[in-house]
């Protein structure tokens, strides 16, 4: 082949990055559609090393059952329940999927998830108040029914010892803790989503970075370059699936689609506190979230979580917030730049002024030492040895810009799900609570770009996801089976 030549290959569908979004999009495809050529590719020498990285995220199995960000308090001091619930009720459309493939053989490890009960603490007079408001607000619904609350030093002694040896007992402080709770590991369920793909006949390829999408007739075609030796090599497809993290905006506004228009990103990057000394780890079981500070973004929430990553049990505080302008870990330092443009410059400037607050909170956290980190996890536990914690480096964040007609643009910390209209091209921008709920938003873009086929779907998916498109929240009988019939298959407590 000439060397200046280009090599063309066709392939029914083209998923660009190697995260949980693309993984999820290939699991569903490979059922659903078993004869299609899908084509996964990756600029890192891995997949799932990027956002979906076990270390690169909180993995806390999001559904809002700890995460105080979801049930706000309104000026009259009422908690809404509503965005908890769906987000719970998403998460739950997540563990009907993977229980469905450790059942059917297309998943052999379950070691992707553990049960880590998961907990939300406060302390204050009023913070407590909130507390119990938002637990009377929450059991009401089928989901949360199991979880608890107490104001008890004794109780919060049992269920987290960590948080509550060393406290004073004169101290206003109340938790709740629910034993439905998860802990992910995204990156090893990433890998594991993309070998059952795999050997079913996805094309998955690493160290091909994709720089350029254009139209070819009724297909795109999307160029991508091998990292090693510079080749180039183009793909056509006439569907593309963008989820390459915080590289699916610029790639989006590559592609030249008129939706991505007046879209913008902020990147956050945020570090952790690690231990992994056995006699502390063994002390703590639990996910605990606490309160932001005003003007924090919901990613930032402190939390001290257990995990299990490659196979050991470790503990981490944080996130510690960051900045830098790449839009990945792996990234260059010109990508924030890179992706202002005419067309989203007005909602760029637009998120500036009312969000004043969230600069001071970023400077702050930029000059934070290493005394006042170790400030931050003795409010969550007292008892903290700074012999025992290390300081690692957490994932990158895109935070969506959106346009919007009233105020031009807005700040937005969920996910945002990009498609063209003609249904050709999709993309998922944002972050948290994005990995848990990929299974939801992933089947949701497909039916709504492939509208023709959800009627020879509908077998498969009632198959996949027995409770999809009914309520669980509407249904406690049909919450708590599903509860218990995938805890059971996935190896929960």
């Amino acid at each position: 082949m000439p060397q200046n030549s280009v090599a063309v290959s066709r392939a029914d569908a083209v998923l660009i990055g190697g995260g949980i979004a693309s993984a999820t999009v290939a699991a569903l495809l490979s059922e659903l559609q078993p004869g299609w050529t899908l084509e996964v590719l990756e600029k890192l020498p891995s997949v799932g090393l990027e956002s979906s990285e076990g270390w690169n995220n909180a993995g806390t199995g999001h559904s809002a059952l700890c995460e105080l960000n979801y049930t706000p308090q309104d000026v009259d001091g009422s908690v809404s329940p509503a965005k908890a619930v769906k987000i719970n009720e998403q998460f739950q459309i997540s563990r009907q999927f993977w229980a469905h493939l450790v059942e059917t053989g297309r998943l052999t490890d379950t070691s992707f998830i553990h049960t880590v009960p998961h907990m939300s603490f406060v302390r204050g007079l009023d913070s407590t108040d909130y507390l119990r408001r938002r637990h009377e607000a929450l059991i009401e619904h089928p989901l949360f029914d199991r979880m608890e609350f107490t104001t008890s030093h004794e109780q919060l002694a049992e269920w987290a010892p960590l948080v509550s040896a060393g406290r004073p007992v004169t101290e206003s402080i109340a938790a709740t803790r629910s034993p439905d709770g998860t802990d992910v590991n995204f990156g090893l369920l990433t890998r594991n989503l993309l070998d059952f793909a795999a050997g079913v006949g996805t094309t998955v390829t690493t160290g091909r970075e994709v720089v350029s999408l254009r139209r070819m007739g009724r297909d795109w075609g999307v160029m991508s370059r091998d990292v090693a030796t510079g080749a180039t090599h183009v793909v056509r497809a006439p569907f593309v699936f963008v989820g390459a993290g915080g590289n699916a905006l610029p790639l989006l506004q590559d592609a030249g689609i008129e939706e991505i228009r007046g879209f913008g990103g902020f990147p956050i990057s945020g570090q952790w506190l690690r231990c992994t000394d056995p006699e502390v780890v063994e002390r703590h079981d639990a996910k605990v979230y606490g309160k932001a500070e005003i003007g924090a973004p919901p990613m930032s929430v402190p939390h001290l979580d257990t995990r299990y990553i490659d196979g050991r049990k470790a503990l981490m505080f944080g996130p510690y917030a960051g900045w830098t302008p790449k839009f990945l870990k792996s990234g260059r330092y010109t990508d924030l730049f890179a992706s202002i443009n005419p067309g989203n410059i007005a909602q760029m400037l637009a998120v500036a002024p009312p969000n004043l607050d969230l600069m001071v909170y970023l400077g702050k956290e930029l000059a934070a030492t290493r005394a006042q980190r170790m400030e931050a996890l003795r409010a969550y536990m007292p008892s903290a040895r700074d012999e025992d914690w290390e300081l690692i480096t957490a994932g990158q964040r895109v935070q969506v810009i959106a346009p919007d007609p009233k105020k031009v643009g807005v700040l937005q910390f969920g996910t945002q799900l990009v498609t063209a209209r003609d249904g050709s091209i999709g993309g998922m921008l944002g972050a948290s609570p994005g990995a848990s709920t990929a299974t939801d938003i992933m089947l949701d873009m497909l039916l709504k770009v492939f509208p023709d086929r959800r009627d020879a779907w509908r077998g498969a998916i009632a198959e996949m996801i027995p409770y999809y498109g009914t309520s669980l929240d509407a249904d406690a009988d049909a919450a708590h089976a599903s509860l218990d019939r995938t805890a059971g298959i996935l190896g929960l407590r």
